[in-house]
């Protein structure tokens, strides 16, 4: 799946998300894509999905976090 696409789906799934879900959305969206999206920057994370700069720290936190749940047994694409 290309980068654009990506962005696509996960602005599509942020949109839809009940307004106090949003952050936890968000969460989930850069596990879910984490290993598609390993090659760019949180910069180009944000720029991608039309995302304040300031939430670059959590998309670098979440790609951190899914090696570990991966490794705990997650499949990401069930997300």
């Amino acid at each position: 799946m290309s980068e654009q696409l990506i962005f696509e789906q996960i602005k599509l799934a942020l949109n839809a998300a009940p307004r106090n879900h949003y952050m936890a959305e968000l969460h989930l969206q850069m596990i879910k894509y984490a290993d598609e999206l390993q090659h760019i920057t949180s910069k180009e994370f944000c720029e991608g999905v039309g995302l304040k700069q300031s939430l670059g720290t959590e998309f670098s936190k979440m790609r951190n976090l899914t090696t570990r749940l991966k490794a705990a047994g997650l499949n990401a694409h069930k997300i």
